[in-house]
């Protein structure tokens, strides 16, 4: 990109607010330079700029200084990446006119690169200890996995996010809604310092410009834009977190939600995305397999096998047919399984030589080691006794 042209968009970066989609039709028919001298005085205002914006620009134009500002940025071992350029993810224009003019990046890694296998983590700043772990484990299984973890920095469910992929030795970048070198919340100054030095650490303000609550709600769509999938972990229904899940979906990226308890308020805006187009999520397989590649699939959920899983459904039938309360003879098990007294016969010798059941005599019982796995028995009193009790409750 010419000088003059990054030296442009950088000066933009602070005469504008980010995501601003009137700047964002000046700057795709202008180009950045004139639009820069459009809103400075220099050139004639664009079509349709108010006096108020106009007068605005004017103020904050005063001592502008982008060179400094990408000394600045280029003191910290950053860099400002502008579109079309060889490091800016171009999933990006996907926003359009909203799309942020300049990035401003501390850390060594290529953005476009980590970009194109990321995933996001939000959710509740005021998390719960459930809430925290849920985020720092499944960070963790991304970031063993190959993924790059992207979150906001935030309290909570953000920084759970951040910690859990540094810990497994995985790439986890920063998006804030403050300049590079102004570390927000003030509490994670350090935790931001170790993502610039071992990951990235992003923003759309350059360097020195603080966060508001409207550049918050801005930065999230960066979020959502930049990666392949947005995962949810506890979010109330007026959270920033949910800003992040729509955005997402609204630009067509896999949008997941982790469920907690129907009780709690801090997963009431997470219940109600799953209620929607949002997947439920419990663990990083399981989000791999909605944004990675074909083939990247979770394991499949079972319940423990048991030995009687494995028998034949005759076999089992008959295994069933024994009463619990002592033993039995083969024409009741034959009557009580439906099949023949010889068919009976058979089956209970192949019980007999798996250890399901022992004989006495001429009768049949169920084995004290093997008979009982949890299943119901025709005629056990206690299981009878307890099926009582919870009809009367």
């Amino acid at each position: 990109m010419a000088e003059d042209e990054r030296l442009a968009r950088a000066a933009l970066t602070r005469l504008v607010e980010p995501g601003d989609e009137t700047v964002g039709r000046w700057l795709r028919t202008l180009g950045p330079v004139a639009l820069y001298q459009a809103l400075t005085g220099g050139a004639p205002p664009p079509k349709g700029a108010s006096r108020e914006r106009l007068a605005g620009c004017a103020l904050r134009a005063q001592g502008l200084d982008p060179a400094a500002d990408l000394a600045a940025v280029g003191r910290l071992g950053g860099r400002f990446v502008c579109p079309g350029e060889l490091d800016w993810p171009q999933q990006l224009d996907d926003l359009r006119d909203a799309r942020p003019i300049g990035l401003w990046v501390r850390g060594a890694p290529s953005l476009r690169l980590w970009a194109l296998r990321s995933v996001a983590v939000v959710g509740a700043r005021a998390c719960t200890d459930y809430g925290a772990h849920v985020a720092a484990t499944l960070a963790a299984g991304l970031a063993e996995r190959g993924w790059v973890v992207v979150s906001g920095a935030a309290h909570g469910v953000d920084a759970a996010a951040h910690r859990g992929s540094l810990a497994a030795g995985g790439a986890t970048v920063a998006v804030l809604a403050s300049g590079v070198n102004l570390p927000y919340p003030r509490a994670h100054a350090a935790l931001i310092q170790r993502i610039a030095e071992q990951g990235l650490v992003v923003a759309e303000l350059p360097p020195g410009a603080h966060p508001t609550r409207g550049r918050f709600v801005l930065r999230n769509r960066v979020i959502a834009a930049l990666t392949r999938g947005t995962v949810v972990i506890e979010a109330q229904y007026r959270s920033g977190s949910l800003v992040t899940a729509r955005r997402a979906l609204a630009l067509g990226r896999a949008t997941m939600g982790v469920p907690g308890p129907v009780t709690s308020g801090l997963s009431a805006g997470v219940h109600e995305l799953l209620r929607g187009e949002a997947v439920l999520v419990t663990d990083a397989a399981e989000v791999v397999e909605l944004v990675g590649r074909i083939g990247e699939l979770a394991p499949a959920r079972r319940g423990p096998l048991v030995a009687r899983d494995t028998l034949n459904p005759v076999t089992a039938r008959v295994l069933e047919a024994l009463s619990a309360q002592g033993g039995s003879a083969p024409s009741d098990v034959a009557r009580e399984a439906g099949t023949s007294r010889e068919e009976a016969q058979q089956r209970l010798h192949e019980l007999l030589v798996l250890g399901f059941v022992e004989r006495k005599g001429d009768s049949w019982q169920l084995s004290r080691i093997n008979g009982d796995d949890g299943a119901v028995r025709r005629g056990n009193p206690s299981i009878w006794g307890n099926r009582v009790k919870e009809l009367g409750r």
